[in-house]
């Protein structure tokens, strides 16, 4: 099987939880490797174009409030099957609904703040991660 990318953030609350480490352990103890990864703020202006889907939707404003009100950590993971297992490994959106053992489970607040997001299909993974990485910062 073909070697995969996807895109993940580690959210606001999870980085100020002090929990990267712990994610980032669960990605690799998974066979994700990290190929390219930043800590930053996202600004206001990029945070609405990679939401962009979601603009007419009542949680747009809240959302972009809360993914900019604080550091993150931008991922690119690859891997086999690389979106799949990133999303299996993250859990249900809901955290309350997650599966124990996921991120979402162990470091999710509610459905809004729940420690991070993933890609979810090669389309999106595609254009997430040319929002956030310049083609030459992601190693193969």
């Amino acid at each position: 099987m073909a070697i995969e990318k996807t895109f993940s953030i580690i959210k606001p609350n999870a980085v100020k939880k002090g929990v990267i480490g712990d994610i980032i352990k669960q990605f690799e103890e998974n066979g994700l490797k990290i190929s390219a990864m930043k800590l930053g703020l996202i600004s206001k202006e990029k945070c609405e174009l990679f939401y962009a889907e979601h603009r007419e939707r009542p949680f747009f404003g809240e959302l972009v409030q809360f993914m900019t009100s604080g550091p993150v950590v931008l991922l690119c993971l690859a891997g086999e099957n690389a979106i799949l297992k990133n999303r299996d490994i993250m859990g249900a959106t809901d955290p309350k609904k997650a599966n124990a053992g996921t991120i979402r489970a162990k470091h999710g607040d509610n459905v809004g703040e729940n420690a991070v997001h993933g890609s979810d299909s090669a389309a999106s993974a595609a254009r997430e991660l040319a929002i956030f990485f310049d083609k030459h910062e992601i190693c193969n």
